[in-house]
Parts: structure tokens; C-alpha cells; sequence
């Protein structure tokens, strides 16, 4: 059974994401991952997130040359804030949430 103070702080690590991107999870999982195992597992998902999204916008801002970047740069903006916005509901509830089209780099 997760504690409610793990379910607050790992939905916390993704809505200040939206806010301070690496700062704030990071200080949240630095504080908290020996402590608890749920709030490990959300700040590397989150991690693994970040990276991937940060190599997605490269290629799209590349593309923009070729106008369609700009079109991925808004999908990727749209689709990175509902993704965070749907992990943020499910650590509340306290459950675990994987991220669809991430690398999963930090295990």
C-alpha cells in the first residue's frame, strides 16, 4: 500500500515538471528515492520521459527546415503536457504510469 504522502509527491513530481522540468522532479527524487520505492520508479519514468521528448524536439526542431517540424514541435508540446497531466492523476491514485513512445534508458 503506497502512502499518501508517496502518492502526493510523485504526482508533485510531474505537475512542478511542468513548471522547473529538471530541477524540482530532481530534488524530489534525490530526497526521496531511498525512502520509497514508488517515488524511484515515477522519477525515472519521468527521466526517461524528459530524454526522450529532449531527443524528439532536436529531430522536429531539425525538420523545421522542412516545415513539417513545426507541426511536431506543437504535437510534442501538446502530448508531453497531457502525458504529464495523465501520469500526475495516475501516482495520485497510486499507480504506476508508463509513458507511450519513451526510451526507457534509466532502469
Amino acid at each position: 500500500m503506497v502512502k499518501s504522502e508517496e502518492r502526493l509527491l510523485a504526482a508533485g513530481l510531474y505537475v512542478l515538471s511542468l513548471f522547473f522540468p529538471i530541477i524540482a522532479p530532481l530534488i524530489i527524487w534525490l530526497l526521496k528515492k531511498e525512502e520509497s520505492t514508488f517515488i524511484d520508479v515515477h522519477a525515472k519514468e519521468y527521466f526517461n520521459f524528459f530524454i526522450s521528448y529532449f531527443v524528439y524536439s532536436i529531430v522536429a526542431g531539425i525538420l523545421s527546415i522542412v516545415i513539417i517540424g513545426i507541426f511536431l514541435l506543437w504535437v510534442l508540446g501538446i502530448a508531453a503536457l497531457i502525458f504529464s497531466i495523465i501520469a500526475a492523476v495516475k501516482a495520485y491514485e497510486g499507480k504506476e504510469y508508463r509513458f507511450p513512445w519513451i526510451f526507457r534508458l534509466i532502469k
